[in-house]
């Protein structure tokens, strides 16, 4: 037996606890993880709460993201005893995710957990982190440098927003950091954002172009902010889109990116291929500063992890959830 969050029952009628499950239950995979942390994603909210369709089969244990040690396996690259870290592939959403303290997968999903970090930091980084660092590297790839200009980051308290603050600033670029809560402009700052922004000023429909501002942007959000974002670019500047807080939707026009030449740039890192995960990471263990990883930090209990889904949808949490549920 071990614990897990299992949420059961059907869309729009489930129920969520912190419950004990025969080992004998785990989906069918050739890796077998003792876990020892993981995190609270904003999907990971969304599927617990119940706010939007993330479960696509129960009953289900979510957890995007988990980190921990193998306890047996059959697949040629992982043995018993090896420290490893699993990242989106559909985990918590199609197959039995990180929030329990087992889980079973395909070895084709896992990585080797970087030897720069802990459980608990790579947690700490998780899918948020991921991301943010796959954002740079596709900002890089389309010719941003820190003598470009400006780079916005939207959704700065969040976990992905807040680890691009600091990657971006340890690059030396110049970061303006956008929040909904002006009371984080000192954590945002001592990210190393050189500046804040309302993000009401981003919120409302606006032209579809204005002054030119930003030589690259990092948004999480989408809809319209997305759009007033990619209204304010340089002439060939470059955003970097991964997220949908603010909506689906992209009220925008083509002026951008045909008078301006703006790139946009999708940024996966559910499916994304492994060596890609496995560069991101080696950057993520010489780039992120581990004092500021620590200060975006919230860890809480287990058995909290239920109501701290609701926290985070409702913007009361900043920085990174982390969740040791090793028992």
């Amino acid at each position: 037996m071990f614990k897990g969050i299992l949420i059961e029952g059907s869309r729009g009628d489930q129920k969520v606890s912190l419950t004990s499950i025969e080992e004998s239950e785990l989906p069918e995979g050739d890796v077998t993880v003792d876990i020892a942390f993981s995190t609270l994603n904003y999907k990971d909210a969304l599927a617990i709460t119940g706010k939007s369709p993330i479960v696509k089969q129960y009953p289900m244990i979510p957890g995007i993201d988990f980190a921990g040690t193998v306890s047996s396996s059959t697949h040629a690259d992982f043995k018993a005893g090896d420290p490893v870290v699993l990242n989106g592939w559909g985990v918590g959403e199609k197959h039995w995710g990180g929030l329990a303290e087992k889980a079973r997968v395909s070895g084709d999903w896992l990585i080797p957990l970087p030897k720069a970090f802990s459980p608990r930091q790579a947690m700490a980084i998780g899918t948020a982190g991921y991301t943010a660092m796959l954002c740079v590297m596709a900002l890089e790839k389309n010719g941003v440098t820190p003598d470009s200009g400006d780079i916005l980051v939207t959704g700065a308290t969040g976990g992905v927003g807040s680890i691009a603050v600091a990657l971006l600033a340890k690059r030396g670029y110049s970061v303006t950091a956008v929040t909904g809560r002006s009371e984080e402009a000192d954590y945002l700052k001592s990210l190393g954002a050189g500046n804040t922004l309302d993000r009401a000023e981003l919120s409302e429909p606006g032209k579809p172009l204005v002054r030119e501002t930003w030589a690259g942007a990092i948004d999480v959000a989408g809809g319209q902010v997305l759009a007033n974002v990619c209204a304010g670019m340089k002439y060939r500047g470059v955003v970097a889109a991964c997220g949908l807080a603010a909506g689906m939707d992209f009220p925008s026009t083509v002026a951008p990116f045909i008078l301006r030449g703006v790139t946009l740039c999708g940024v996966d890192s559910v499916m994304a291929p492994k060596a890609e995960r496995l560069e991101a990471w080696k950057r993520l263990s010489e780039d992120l500063d581990i004092d500021l990883l620590e200060r975006m930090i919230t860890e809480i209990p287990f058995e909290d992890a239920i109501e701290g889904a609701s926290q985070l949808l409702d913007g009361k949490v900043r920085g990174r959830i982390v969740v040791p549920v090793a028992g």
